[in-house]
């Protein structure tokens, strides 16, 4: 029996997935702090320990995400983009066109079901168009940020974002809340104007469907309702939609295996 990693550094929360013969065998997630080698390496070792498997047992490693190159015991590295395509298509081979809500970016490319990528594009660096703005305006309305999906769905009057950018909607937030308005208004409107951005993004790119959501920002229930609801159709999204690349960079180790055999 063979095992393999996949390890996922992103620039705040850090992921990786361990597979053997018949499927995961675990999954781990923390933050990515400020040394990636050593967050690789708790990873890997929570992965080990999930397994009940030591080093020696797990025959490839591959890492994907920001701090990638930082994971010392990787076999070989490839793009998130590579890695989000391969989980996509093993998950829901039905789709074509996956929107990555990370951190830092947000990404959408298009595939065809079988973890090959056809194209895609990515966000500006402006922290409004992706996750990040979700946290900047968690912080402000004191919420954590695993709430503000179900609080959002609560609003009655949804407040209208005069700007998409991070720095800006923090200071509206806050003129807002000292006007009295409810938090779930604010968060409504903050979805409504990222999903009015990653829609723009989408667009440019071309979308074919059926069209899912992953990433960190795919657990906020209440920004995959303000994409549905500007787009106009349903959007999919598989378990754990923030572990897709690390699923995607072990699928990967997996087939290398199978090629080298």
């Amino acid at each position: 029996m063979s095992f393999v990693l996949g390890i996922d550094i992103g620039s705040a929360q850090s992921k990786g997935v361990i597979l053997g013969d018949q499927g995961s065998l675990g999954s781990f997630e923390c933050a990515s702090g400020g040394d990636f080698k050593l967050t690789a390496e708790k990873i890997r070792e929570e992965l080990l320990s999930q397994a009940e498997r030591s080093v020696d047992d797990i025959s490839r490693t591959v890492a994907t995400g920001y701090g990638s190159k930082l994971v010392i015991f990787a076999d070989e590295i490839k793009s998130d983009i590579v890695c989000l395509a391969k989980g996509v298509s093993s998950l829901l081979p039905s789709v074509r066109t996956a929107i990555d809500i990370g951190d830092l970016y947000t990404k959408v490319l298009r595939t065809d079901g079988h973890g090959n990528v056809h194209s895609f594009i990515l966000s500006g660096k402006c922290a409004g168009g992706s996750g990040r703005i979700l946290q900047v305006i968690a912080r402000v309305l004191q919420v954590k940020v695993d709430e503000i999906g179900e609080l959002s769905l609560k609003s009655k009057k949804r407040v209208e974002f005069n700007t998409g950018c991070a720095v800006f909607a923090e200071t509206e937030a806050i003129s807002r809340l000292s006007q009295e308005v409810a938090k779930e208004d604010l968060l409504a409107g903050l979805h409504r104007a990222l999903a009015a951005q990653i829609n723009s993004l989408a667009e440019r790119l071309g979308v074919e469907q059926d069209v899912a959501m992953v990433g960190g920002g795919a657990r906020d229930i209440g920004l995959i309702r303000a994409v549905k609801e500007i787009r106009g159709h349903d959007i999919l999204v598989p378990p754990h939609p923030h572990m897709i690349a690390a699923l995607g960079a072990a699928l990967i180790a997996r087939e290398s295996l199978t090629i080298q055999d």
